[in-house]
């Protein structure tokens, strides 16, 4: 573990790196797909295993991965390539091409760049336009959301995305104050969040708009939907053999991937008290470990680290309809 966290860059070091190379285990002349390159710190650890005849497939959506990509493949041992798009997307398109994967992994919800870039608006913690969009060429902003939806699909947005408990105040604080004047800043919204939430609960449990500008991040990246559009793809492109890995950091994430590989690694469904096997399902899947988490030196030394959890899976046997 010493190692692997000496070679990464001072300012960046992925969660649960050294985990997901013993899980994955990449080798030379495999092919790894990472379909969320982020900063680039798990791909770079993959790589590295790949040797000159192996290959690294990179997708991601954020345009300001792509000279990072670029950089960090004039360093590599291995053929590299990146797609520009959605990790939903960019898999399709490599099942279009017929690529197999030895190892793919998803580091799922946003990336640190792009939480430090102040003027992306993930942030509640700098002044910036209310933008929050990976992918800064679709139409869809968190102000359209603020602006646009009414109180009620907001109250369902930040209970259902967010687990925020005083989402009606929240929802309805936010109605008033937009009929004042626009809310198009992080800190205007954050104002009216803190308003909104009862004194002794304002930074009981972290910042009082954290719950809320995480929900209207997933709404604003369709986060969610991505997450059940690429997984079963995911699966169908690695090679019998291959190795998968979902880290995810928030429950609803967790939930997809963790009863996605679940089905997956499930044999026998006939009724208990069958004598005899009359349903002939095998499971196509080995799950590696139940749920893997930081340690609390990893939390320790890196803070954002502590809601992660990756589930991985070894791929049996094509299914039925592969």
């Amino acid at each position: 573990m010493t190692r692997i966290l000496d070679i990464m860059a001072p300012d960046h070091v992925p969660v649960l790196a050294g985990e997901l190379i013993e899980l994955l285990d990449p080798r030379a002349g495999e092919t790894a797909v990472d379909c969320t390159f982020g900063a680039g710190g798990h791909a770079r650890l993959v790589a590295e295993r790949l040797g000159p005849d192996g290959e690294l497939i990179a997708i991601d959506r954020d345009p300001e991965a792509q000279p990072r990509f670029d950089a960090l493949a004039a360093e590599l041992p291995c053929r590299t390539r990146f797609l520009r798009a959605s990790f939903a997307d960019g898999l399709a398109q490599l099942r279009e091409e017929g690529v197999l994967a030895d190892v793919l992994y998803l580091d799922l919800g946003m990336s640190s760049m792009q939480i430090d870039t102040r003027d992306r608006g993930f942030s509640y913690s700098y002044d910036a336009p209310l933008d929050m969009r990976m992918d800064s060429t679709q139409e869809l902003t968190a102000a359209a959301i603020v602006q646009e939806y009414d109180e009620r699909g907001l109250k369902r947005l930040f209970r259902e995305y967010g687990d925020e408990r005083f989402a009606p105040q929240i929802a309805r604080a936010i109605v008033r104050a937009r009929a004042t004047r626009p809310i198009t800043t992080t800190t205007e919204l954050v104002d009216v969040i803190t308003a909104a939430v009862p004194v002794p609960a304002r930074f009981a449990a972290g910042h009082p708009a954290k719950r809320v500008f995480q929900a209207i991040r997933i709404a604003v990246n369709d986060e969610f939907g991505q997450v059940e559009e690429a997984l079963p793809v995911a699966w169908e492109i690695l090679r019998v053999g291959g190795r998968f890995a979902g880290i995810s950091f928030h429950s609803g994430e967790d939930r997809r991937v963790k009863r996605f590989l679940a089905d997956l690694a499930q044999g026998c469904i006939c009724p208990p008290d069958f004598p005899v096997c009359a349903c002939g399902r095998t499971p196509e899947a080995e799950l590696l470990g139940r749920g893997t988490v930081p340690t609390a030196g990893e939390i320790d030394a890196n803070p954002r680290a502590a809601s992660a959890r990756m589930r991985a899976a070894r791929k049996l046997q094509e299914g039925p309809l592969a």
